[in-house]
């Protein structure tokens, strides 16, 4: 399994980039949104890469993130969501943007992404709605051993492999304290889909907040009304 790519990059294709590691040439497809993302040719990069196999078919799919690469594993396990479908929805809404429709089970906003249908959207958040909470509080566990093994490593000269690492995303901050709100509201004794729900509609409403003001944000949306 090829979980992770490092090389310079050669070119950018409409939905794909190829990635020279070492002489070797990986074809990787991306999202629209990752595309934007990355470097030009002859610079570094790096991706999380998921390998699709089957009978007649080897392809990777590359991802900036590991929540990203994880949101595309659960969207490929719900029926009638194709690794072609899982790239629109995560290009259309992000990693984060994705936790959000989901944990509030906005199955409009899923369905806005390029050949998405009312039918296949609500069937993605039905069947990943129970498993946000727990996304959640990975992409806060990965944003924090990111932040901890962020120093880069020692350069080798003319080895693409060892260069730094690319700048970590916002997305990656925003995903830490939005599992450390997730995590201090389970404590207050708040069901995980519920706490979620709240979290993500708070975050969505104040984007950038720290964890205290999100955490007061959807306490408040939690409050019992009347």
């Amino acid at each position: 399994m090829i979980g992770k790519i490092s090389g310079l990059m050669d070119y950018k294709g409409d939905d794909h980039v190829l990635i020279d590691v070492r002489g070797v040439g990986y074809l990787v497809y991306c999202s629209d949104r990752t595309l934007a993302t990355l470097p030009g040719p002859g610079e570094a990069v790096t991706l999380y890469t998921d390998l699709l196999v089957r009978e007649d078919l080897l392809q990777l799919f590359g991802f900036p993130s590991l929540l990203e690469k994880e949101w595309h594993r659960l969207l490929m396990s719900v029926q009638g969501v194709g690794a072609k479908a899982s790239l629109a929805i995560l290009g259309a809404l992000g990693a984060e943007g994705v936790n959000r429709a989901i944990a509030l089970g906005d199955w409009n906003a899923v369905k806005a992404a390029r050949g998405i249908g009312p039918k296949t959207a609500q069937r993605v958040v039905n069947e990943l709605k129970d498993k946000a909470p727990a996304v959640m509080a990975l992409g806060g566990a990965l944003a924090a051993t990111l932040a901890s093994d962020g120093a880069a490593g020692e350069v080798i000269e003319g080895d693409p492999a060892s260069a730094p690492r690319q700048p970590k995303r916002v997305e990656s901050g925003g995903a830490a304290v939005q599992s450390e709100a997730l995590s201090a509201l389970s404590n207050l004794g708040y069901g995980p889909g519920e706490a979620a729900g709240a979290v993500a509609q708070a975050a969505g409403d104040a984007p950038g907040a720290d964890t205290a003001t999100l955490i007061r944000a959807a306490l408040k949306l939690l409050a019992p009304k009347g």
